[in-house]
């Protein structure tokens, strides 16, 4: 009982902390809490598509090329390079009011902005997918609307992710079947 009485405030704090860190690592390593590492379920492919707007470019060639590289940054912190698998362009667009009743507008490029164009570039990496069915890259979950900056040599440019497409998993199981039907064969030559 003397030993309680000479402690102080700060005393109790330090202990009340030392236990919950005790309970915490109890609940943890009987399953009663899950860890961020225990709610990764697989690591996939994935396809994230990166809509990039009114993008100015007086350059003959086309900024984006499939099979090249570009650098993203996701949420401002930098991530890793990324392989280009397609990118699309075209020229802004702009709608123009016509007289036929069943057609009221046309769409045209907009010659007010002959250098603007719109990207959508698709970007594969590895993902890691989590219970919920989110994909986490980087640390970070892969969410339509999410804003990303892809960069190259040439290029600093912002966009948003638009769609993303997990690969599908591969179905091992016939290929396992079949390498194990012709490892039989081959044993029963001598």
């Amino acid at each position: 009982m003397n030993f309680f009485k000479n402690l102080k405030p700060f005393d109790y704090l330090i202990i009340l902390i030392v236990l919950f860190g005790i309970m915490t690592a109890g609940l943890t390593l009987t399953h009663k809490r899950q860890t961020s590492s225990n709610q990764i379920e697989t690591t996939t492919n994935i396809e994230m598509e990166v809509y990039l707007r009114g993008v100015n470019s007086t350059s003959s060639e086309p900024i984006f090329k499939p099979n090249d590289e570009t650098f993203i940054t996701i949420r401002n912190v930098p991530y890793t390079k990324l392989k280009i698998k397609d990118a699309k362009f075209s020229k802004r667009k702009t709608i123009l009011p016509t007289l036929n009743s069943k057609k009221p507008y046309i769409v045209v490029n907009d010659e007010t902005c002959p250098f603007q164009y719109d990207y959508l570039v698709t970007i594969t990496d590895s993902a890691k997918i989590t219970k919920d069915g989110d994909a986490v890259v980087g640390g970070n979950k892969i969410k339509i609307g999410l804003p990303i900056t892809l960069e190259g040599a040439k290029y600093k440019l912002n966009g948003v992710i638009t769609n993303i497409t997990a690969s599908p998993q591969p179905n091992n199981t016939k290929h396992c079947e079949d390498l194990d039907k012709h490892t039989k064969l081959n044993q029963d030559v001598q």
